[in-house]
């Protein structure tokens, strides 16, 4: 199942999050060498954006809690198709 996370930190100052941004890549580090995270990209200001694949609702519930315990915040969530996945469907749609 793939997830489009992107996270919006509280407006705390950042300097003040140094050390647990650097927590935050710590965690992160091993997601994306597993292949759990798929993609992890910083955002302009402040946040990440990230493309998770997981088993499941609760894998990804468990992931965006461990990431809120480092840094709290607001978290958008897109379910995403994989883009074979997207073509087949269109085809299948084309076909009908």
């Amino acid at each position: 199942m793939l997830f489009l996370v992107i996270s919006t930190p509280r407006p705390d100052k950042p300097t003040s999050l140094t050390n647990d941004r650097m927590k935050y890549w710590d965690w992160m580090n091993p997601l994306l060498a597993s292949g759990v995270a798929k993609s992890a990209y910083p955002r302009v200001g402040r946040g990440v954006a990230v493309t998770f694949n997981v088993d499941s609702n609760e894998t990804l519930h468990r992931l965006m809690n461990e990431w809120a315990d480092i840094i709290p915040a607001h978290f958008e969530v897109y379910p995403l198709l994989d883009a074979g996945v997207a073509k087949q469907f269109l085809a299948s749609q084309a076909a009908s």
